[in-house]
């Protein structure tokens, strides 16, 4: 009889130290998983602002191409000022 408690002893042992052993490794786990879900979240943000970036570029690149045609608008009115006064010798 004091064998077997002996042995139910050691079994109940290692299944403790088998329980604690696990318990902390799903801690680690855990806290990996954590740091994880952070970089996720601020990768994120990341994402969400070089976006908004683009956007602001597109918009701007959008309002300088219409400053762009504004002008050759102007420019080509003033080289056909010019060309007319250089064929009739007054300005239109």
């Amino acid at each position: 009889m004091e064998g077997e408690s002996s042995r139910l002893e050691r079994v109940v042992q290692q299944i403790g130290e088998a329980v604690l052993t696990t318990t902390e490794t799903v801690e680690k786990l855990s806290e990996h998983m954590d740091a994880l879900a952070k970089q996720v979240q601020q990768q994120g943000y990341q994402i969400f602002a070089l976006s908004d970036a683009v956007q602001t570029l597109a918009e701007n690149q959008d309002a300088a191409l219409e400053r762009i045609g504004q002008l050759t608008e102007v420019l080509n009115r003033l080289v056909q000022a010019i060309e007319d006064t250089d064929e009739g010798g007054n300005p239109v």
